[in-house]
């Protein structure tokens, strides 16, 4: 039986409904100084919570709560008759339900750029203290912290003048996740401001869940999708999915590769991704042009792909796009009339992003998970800078070399290690990728490439470690190879390619992608 109940909310959601079904129930309502004013404004009943403390509230509204007439009103055990009596000694009448929500930490962050005086002032001490203290004692106090559950409990209250204990072991569990992540989000801020190291000794986390899946990898596995909180712009959980049934686990991680590469471009790119492996990449003067390049360059594997543009799709790209069965498409924008042709493809899934090319902020960190463990590591944001390649052969590379070179790093950065890239005219022509050797991949990557290898570059994720991947690239004509360098065996290397006449860079940045 619920006879006396707390409210003390910010977010006013749904708070009317829910105290003037209590108050048709005789329920008697606490609240504190604003949650009072907003449903007297209403006509609906209640005491301040002053009224229960014999104090007011002070500290420009700091303390309202914490006091133990509200808090042994909550958390005095019903069954254990030393916690009544101790409550008929001092004059305390039970509290059997608290109704909070905290203060919009959470919507501060969002803003980004926050002032220190602005966060500290929506991190809340009483609500916290409230929801744990209910939730603590949750066979006896139901406690309520989404308002998604007040309908549900009302219901259930007018039907049986009670709240189970399975709904009110649900509801701690929820509160207790509710503190939990507050108090991520204020240690995450905190932690942002020291300008320390990126990894500290007690790392916490938070995602909210976008949505449950229909299975994960495979079929008999079960899965979700969780966001960061706070401002993610240009990334998946930002994008808004414009057509096509839910995207499936292997979906999302495959767009996630393709967004990732397709941030590594500024003129018009089109990228295709499959099975996490990127297939084909292409940037040209048009889009339409760089997305033709992209699928042919392995139009077989494109099929059931992930294919992610930098510009807005319009009708003519669309319909070339149309005629490919692809998984998911992602662009920054489409033409009404681009939508209108993608859509009519029932299977496909159409994501706009916005931003799609702007990267992740610095001090961003990958995280892998590891039977038992995290590996955090910082963001790859690098690739290397101009300045710092050096050329190693007596051959220096072209200014179009120079370009390919580049171009084809980008891809290289993002596919599976060992990674060898074969590049012509802003095109891949092969990718060898995964592959326990790196001669393995080359082979792969330059048999893909067939005859247009002759005049085009490669790019290397790793330093190549044996002249092996060095006598491939001559046999197939390739003209100009870049690499991080820094193996034991750069000498041997860089006199292979000299005997080959083929120029060689070095950049100092590996990119192992495992």
């Amino acid at each position: 039986m619920i006879e006396r109940a707390l409210i003390s909310v910010s977010d006013k959601t749904g708070i009317l409904d829910l105290a003037r079904a209590l108050t048709a129930m005789g329920v008697e309502i606490i609240a504190t100084q604003g949650t009072h004013d907003y449903l007297s404004s209403h006509h609906i009943k209640a005491l301040k919570a002053e009224e229960t403390t014999g104090y007011p509230e002070c500290l420009d509204g700091r303390m309202k709560t914490l006091h133990p007439a509200i808090f042994a009103a909550i958390m005095a055990e019903r069954s254990n008759k030393d916690h009544m009596s101790q409550l008929e000694t001092l004059n305390i009448k039970p509290i059997d339900m608290v109704v909070t929500n905290l203060y919009p930490f959470r919507q501060v962050l969002q803003k980004g750029n926050v002032a220190l005086k602005e966060a500290m002032e929506q991190i809340d001490i009483g609500g916290p203290a409230l929801l744990r203290a209910a939730a603590l004692n949750y066979r006896d106090v139901v406690v309520l912290v989404d308002h998604e559950d007040y309908g549900p409990i009302v219901h259930e209250l007018e039907a049986t003048h009670t709240v189970s204990v399975r709904n009110r072991y649900r509801l701690a569990y929820k509160a207790f996740s509710h503190t939990s992540h507050y108090d991520t989000l204020i240690q995450r801020y905190f932690h942002s401001r020291m300008g320390e190291d990126a990894f500290p000794e007690i790392i916490t986390l938070t995602y909210e869940k976008i949505q449950d899946m229909r299975y994960g990898e495979n079929p008999h596995q079960k899965a979700a999708f969780y966001k960061e909180i706070g401002p993610v712009v240009g990334c998946l959980p930002s994008a808004r999915q414009l057509h096509g049934k839910a995207l499936s686990y292997n979906n999302i991680n495959d767009s996630n590769i393709a967004i990732e590469l397709i941030k590594e471009f500024e003129e018009p790119t089109a990228v295709i991704v499959k099975n996490t492996h990127p297939c084909g990449a292409a940037s040209a003067e048009t889009l339409m042009e760089a997305y033709q390049k992209a699928y042919a360059a392995d139009a077989e594997s494109a099929f059931g792909g992930i294919a992610a543009v930098n510009c807005e799709i319009d009708e003519a790209l669309a319909q070339e796009m149309a005629q490919v069965f692809f998984e998911v498409i992602i662009a920054p924008s489409y033409t009404q009339g681009a939508l209108d042709i993608l859509a009519s493809k029932k299977n496909l899934r159409i994501l706009a992003l916005e931003h799609i090319g702007k990267k992740l902020p610095e001090g961003s960190l990958d995280i892998k998970k590891v039977s038992g463990g995290l590996l955090v590591q910082d963001y790859n944001n690098a690739l290397y800078n101009d300045g710092e390649l050096t050329c190693v052969t007596s051959r220096k590379p072209d200014d179009r070399a120079l370009s390919d070179l580049r171009f084809a790093m980008k891809v290289a950065k993002h596919a599976p290690s060992n990674a060898i890239v074969v590049v012509k005219d802003k095109k891949t022509l092969g990718i060898g990728q995964g592959q326990a050797s790196r001669v393995n991949a080359a082979r792969i990557a330059l048999e893909a490439a067939q005859e247009a290898a002759a005049g085009a570059v490669m790019a290397s994720d790793g330093f190549i470690s044996f002249t092996d991947t060095i006598q491939l690239a001559g046999e197939a004509g390739i003209r100009a190879i870049i690499q991080p360098g820094g193996s034991q065996k750069d000498v041997d290397c860089i006199q292979a390619c000299e005997a080959k006449g083929i120029a060689m860079v070095f950049t100092g940045v590996r990119h192992f992608k495992h």
